[in-house]
């Protein structure tokens, strides 16, 4: 405590960047995927037209069939396309006895309203779910770890600022090849570039799982969370099936009404109660693709008379409001093509700020230990975790993605199997890190990193019809665009590979060897 208020700050920034830093790199690289979480849907299930809007024909098709097969269902559920890609018109139902994970599903073409054979999988919404669940078996504990990184995040950035006293200045002067300075210039640019960005999604991450981190309002004045919910977000009184049969009104008339509710903006999905019961409900919730489509609440339709049922009226207050604002800041739902871009590449940025923060922890201690060349077990054991997250986490993604074209179609729990096969080969590549010297496990496993990558958009153009060259041919600018990206990402980690290779690591000042020599013991 006898530093300088600086020294002070960079002691903070240093520890408090590497002790969670490696869950906040999962963090922004998953979150980063999850910005095009749609199109990754679109691109994981090539059986799917790129089409988002749904015909009438297709509507009946599906009104069709669920009073066929889901005759005596709970409930019915249809999911209809979305705008961005990412799924077709799904059509499911919950016979009596079956919980919500037993639903029967079937998936037609949104136009003809044929069924389509889809494969099974989790999608980029898996990423979506990984960068603030971390796949734990426990979801409250891995939102737990989230939050606790995401408030270090926020010191680490507020900390950064007062400790860079020519964090600006320095923005400007990329020096390459120069070891440490490097290092540090590549740190600076990524956290000056978007830091306005870092800032916002960091807090407004925070704010999504507010009631995570301070439940203590919602226990001091409500006896369950769900009484919360009630009373902040409320709904019309669930309704009992009353035992009386009556036919559920059409799909293509449910649609209709919240068109003209909601001002010609579609449905993403319909979930109907008691379908062919005189007490059956519909509950509607409209899509968001772009900032123009706004938040609409739902809407609660009579499903048997087609009328609708009006909410309860509750007033929200400003803070109610304020976090609305917030979760729409971090999830970036209402944003179109061109600012949906800026978030993936400011999160890109935020994913390399991450990288070269614990790296540079490693760059700059390597030069201060006794002997660089047999470090401590506490440094060798920084450096492993550096290699295996920030090379390992990357090429694990390009796995999944390969899962998802290489896995057979009618494999048992296929969609279980893609993302087991982002963590076994993300494992495989911390194992291999071990038996190698830090700078071979650098090189060897971003290569592996972007070779896995490069094999993305060949393997998709020799299993399916939809490749790049087909895709671009077509104007199907979804899939295309995402194997460029791909492509592109596997090009940076060829680069970063190639650029560790050729480096050379300088000697020592012989001031500073001497000063090594003549230490004491």
């Amino acid at each position: 405590m006898k530093q300088g208020f600086r020294q002070s700050m960079a002691w903070l920034h240093t520890w408090v960047g590497l002790i969670p830093g490696w869950i906040l790199y999962i963090v922004f690289l998953f979150g980063t995927a999850a910005f095009f979480q749609h199109e990754i849907d679109a691109w994981m299930r090539p059986e799917l037209s790129s089409g988002s809007t749904v015909s009438t024909r297709a509507l009946d098709a599906a009104d069709t069939l669920l009073r066929q097969r889901g005759a005596g269902a709970e409930s019915w559920r249809v999911s209809l396309p979305n705008a961005r890609g990412g799924n077709g018109l799904a059509v499911s139902w919950r016979k009596p006895g079956q919980d919500r994970h037993e639903r029967s599903e079937i998936t037609l073409d949104p136009q003809s309203g044929r069924e389509l054979a889809v494969r099974e999988t989790r999608g980029g919404f898996f990423l979506y779910r990984m960068h603030f669940d971390l796949h734990y078996i426990s979801v409250r504990w891995g939102r737990y770890t989230v939050c606790v990184a995401a408030l270090a995040m926020l010191v680490a950035i507020l900390s950064g600022v007062v400790t860079h006293k020519k964090i600006f200045t320095d923005f400007f002067q990329m020096r390459l090849g120069k070891g440490q300075r490097s290092w540090l210039d590549a740190h600076n640019a990524t956290g000056v570039l978007a830091l306005p960005f870092h800032v916002m999604i960091t807090y407004t991450g925070l704010v999504t799982l507010l009631f995570t981190l301070m439940p203590w309002a919602i226990s001091a004045n409500f006896p369950t969370r769900d009484a919360f919910y009630e009373a902040s977000a409320p709904s019309p009184d669930e309704r009992e099936a009353s035992g009386i049969p009556m036919p559920t009104v059409p799909l293509s008339r449910l649609v209709a009404a919240a068109r003209h509710e909601w001002g010609g903006a579609n449905p993403s999905y319909i979930n109907i109660e008691h379908p062919g019961d005189a007490a059956a409900t519909a509950r509607l919730y409209p899509q968001r693709t772009d900032w123009s489509s706004g938040r609409r609440e739902g809407l609660y339709l009579d499903a048997a008379q087609g009328s609708i049922i009006p909410l309860p009226t509750a007033s929200r207050g400003g803070a109610s409001l304020t976090r609305e604002v917030m979760i729409d800041l971090h999830t970036g739902w209402f944003a179109g093509l061109g600012l949906r871009w800026l978030y993936f590449l400011s999160g890109l940025a935020g994913t390399a700020m991450c990288a070269t923060g614990l790296a540079l922890w490693c760059v700059k201690r390597r030069t201060k230990l006794p002997d660089p060349a047999r470090p401590h077990f506490g440094f060798r054991l920084v450096e492993r975790l550096n290699i295996g997250f920030i090379a390992g986490a990357p090429a694990g993604i390009a796995v999944y993605f390969l899962a998802n074209r290489l896995l057979p179609v009618t494999l048992a729990e296929r969609a279980e199997w893609e993302v087991n096969s982002l963590f076994i080969g993300w494992g495989a590549i911390f194992a291999w890190t071990l038996a190698r010297t830090a700078k071979r496990a650098w090189v060897e496993t971003l290569g592996a990193g972007a070779a896995l990558f490069a094999l993305v958009p060949l393997v998709n153009t020799l299993t399916t019809s939809r490749g790049l060259g087909e895709s671009i041919r077509h104007g199907d600018w979804i899939i295309a665009g995402f194997d460029l990206t791909i492509a592109a990402i596997a090009a940076g980690l060829a680069y970063t590979a190639w650029k560790v290779l050729r480096h050379q690591p300088k000697a020592a000042p012989a001031r500073r060897r001497r000063e090594q020599v003549e230490a004491p013991a």
